[in-house]
């Protein structure tokens, strides 16, 4: 081959190579140039599948390959690899490639423990978070800081960006009496900050368990502004958990995730979970009328037919809606989420089933249920909200690290 032939073979490899991404996460950062936050430490890990560098590679191997010695790992729901269902207990295990403990967090244990981190120096978290309040990540990670502070053990947050951007608030925010692991923190259901922000503001604000606060280092990305949805961030989707398999996802999960609450299959079971929405008594093509009736916005709406091959209804063909992203921002998927309660509540009459604890723990508004049923607009029960949405902004921009586009 010729210096010429090898010149254009090299270009064209070059140009056909993906673009690097804009977003450098906290985990690139510390391998890249802020290791000596743990040289000569023992390391606690909390992570899953999501903790990766752009290279595609987890962070653990790349920590064990710098010579960074690991001595615990600690899963969140899901598990480390991300495979186990929602809800499913996770045992603890031995990591196979390394050796090193795998301590699970969801199970009967869901803090770590004295003899969990007996033999750690310092914690360090690193998951992709998907910007909903009860996205089980979050009392995870608050827990850990809880565990730390208590110890006297820093807390290292990689951070990674909030892919529903950091300018989107929407939904109640969370009373104390409706705390749970479903929902630990005082916040919108869509809050906006990325986890070391939020990490930040629980240590400020003092939510920790008896107002703990954790030694906290944020180690922040590059590249991020809080306009910034996933999709321009130029990174990989790594599904945090199996039923988050896209990263469209992320849009439509706190709108139907209360299905998780009444006898309407959320699609779990399907190939899209959380876009199509039914049981077999809803009956054909009402739905979708009573939807479009009301004017949701940022949703596209069609009928369909399921059948689920586990969880709700498994086995039994659904009627129902599947539903589609608007691209823009006139989707706020709170305010849709109780549009989509309220329609399913006149379509089905007495066949929904709705238990009223676990609806105001995932949505954050004990009275919401009521309303719906007494025939308020989405519009009347969400200007319930916006009181606390307003001072939460005010609260939530001091710990704010990144700036608008």
């Amino acid at each position: 081959m010729n210096a010429l032939a090898l010149l254009l073979l090299i270009l064209g490899a070059l140009s056909s190579a993906p673009p690097p991404p804009r977003v450098k996460t906290g985990a690139d950062i510390l391998i890249e140039r802020r290791l000596s936050l743990l040289k000569g430490k023992r390391v606690g890990l909390i992570t899953n599948r999501t903790g990766r560098l752009a290279s595609g590679e987890m962070l653990l191997d790349a920590l064990v390959r710098q010579g960074i010695s690991v001595t615990a790992l600690f899963g969140p729901e899901h598990g480390i690899r991300g495979t186990s269902g929602a809800g499913e207990a996770v045992a603890d295990s031995v990591d196979p490639a390394t050796g090193i403990p795998v301590f699970s967090l969801y199970g009967k244990v869901r803090k770590p423990t004295p003899a969990m981190i007996g033999r750690v120096d310092v914690l360090v978290y690193d998951i992709q978070d998907v910007g909903a309040r009860f996205y089980t990540f979050l009392s995870t990670m608050g827990l850990c800081m809880e565990a730390a502070a208590e110890r006297g053990l820093p807390f290292i947050v990689l951070d990674r960006p909030d892919p529903l951007g950091g300018d989107m608030v929407d939904g109640p925010v969370l009373p104390d009496s409706l705390r749970s692991f479903v929902g630990s923190f005082p916040i919108p259901v869509v809050y906006g900050l990325t986890p070391g922000e939020l990490a930040a503001m629980a240590n400020g604000e003092g939510w920790l368990s008896r107002g703990e606060r954790a030694e906290l280092t944020v180690v922040q990305m590059e590249g991020w502004t809080r306009q910034m949805r996933w999709d321009e961030t130029g990174l990989d989707w790594v599904p945090p958990s199996p039923n988050i398999r896209r990263p469209e996802t992320q849009w439509i999960y706190p709108s139907t995730c209360y299905l998780e609450a009444t006898n309407i299959s959320e699609g779990r079971g399907t190939g899209d979970p959380f876009f199509a929405i039914g049981a077999p008594f809803v009956p054909a093509g009402k739905l979708s009328r009573l939807l479009r009736a009301g004017g949701i916005r940022g949703i596209t709406i069609e009928d369909t037919v399921f059948t689920p091959h586990e969880s709700k209804y498994m086995g039994l063909s659904c009627n129902g809606v599947h539903l589609g992203i608007v691209p823009g921002d006139s989707l706020r998927p709170v305010r849709a989420g109780v549009e989509i309660l309220s329609a399913l509540v006149r379509c089905c009459g007495d066949s929904i089933a709705i238990n009223r604890r676990g609806l105001a723990r995932l949505l954050g508004d004990p009275g919401a249920l009521d309303l719906i049923r007494q025939g308020k607009t989405a519009g009347e029960i969400a200007s319930r909200w916006e009181a606390g949405v307003r001072l939460f902004r005010e609260r939530a921009a001091r710990y704010m690290m990144y700036p608008e586009r």
